[in-house]
């Protein structure tokens, strides 16, 4: 599998990123969730990253953290969990 290339402008400069097409999927399916632009999530990933990492490791790592996260948040079923409190009342004695 090879890596696709696209361009993108960030802080008015052109750069390109190379990933797999399983992390392109990945990546539009995390700004779909996010409600946001594919452009808009490239931007905050390259605005947060650090060290000497280029942009496309930047990208794949944050796929990682992402499903990561996620992944701690499902059950054994695979279903979401979520935090829910419950508050029972106490059932009267006669």
């Amino acid at each position: 599998m090879r890596p696709r290339k696209r361009s993108f402008s960030i802080k008015g400069h052109r750069t390109s990123i190379s990933l797999e097409p399983p992390f392109w999927e990945a990546l539009r399916e995390l700004a779909r969730r996010r409600a946001m632009p594919l452009a808009a999530l490239i931007a905050e990933i390259d605005a947060a990253r650090t060290g000497e990492a280029g942009l496309s490791t930047a990208v794949r790592l944050y796929i990682l953290a992402d499903l990561k996260a996620r992944a701690d948040t499902c059950d054994s079923t695979g279903n979401e969990q979520r935090n829910v409190v419950v508050i029972r009342s106490r059932q009267p004695t006669d």
